[in-house]
């Protein structure tokens, strides 16, 4: 849903009040330094993969078992490291993902509203 024009206006203030105040926060916040961070997140996950691997393999020429097994948790976690941050990096071109529009429609409500809905609606069913 596109912004109004009151809307677009109050964000190009506010964002040149965030450059006036902060630049180097501000470009921070921009999505090619999102896209360049996501990106050397990666870069590090895979150095930390390659890690776990020597970890790994030196455990077994050592045989000392508590080293492979550090070697593999490291692999692991870097992985899965890697894999989520490859996942959250916006694609070139594209707008970082920030918190999802809301739905339109019936207003958000609380699971114990939820239950005492459907209870309400199971007495007043059996009561007929």
């Amino acid at each position: 849903m596109p912004l109004s024009e009151h809307e677009q206006r109050m964000l190009e203030q506010m964002e040149r009040a965030l450059y006036a105040e902060d630049p180097k926060f501000a470009t921070a916040l921009e999505g090619s330094g999102l896209r360049t961070y996501t990106r050397r997140r990666v870069y590090q996950a895979v150095a930390g993969f390659l890690v776990g691997i020597a970890l790994l393999i030196a455990g077994m020429v050592v045989q000392q078992v508590w080293v492979s097994v550090v070697g593999f948790l490291v692999m692991l976690g870097c992985a899965v490291l890697a894999v989520t941050g490859w996942r959250k990096a916006p694609k070139p071109g594209e707008q970082p993902a920030g918190p999802q529009p809301r739905r339109q429609g019936r207003p958000k409500r609380s699971m114990m509203d939820r239950i005492e809905e459907r209870w309400q609606r199971r007495r007043d069913e059996q009561g007929r």
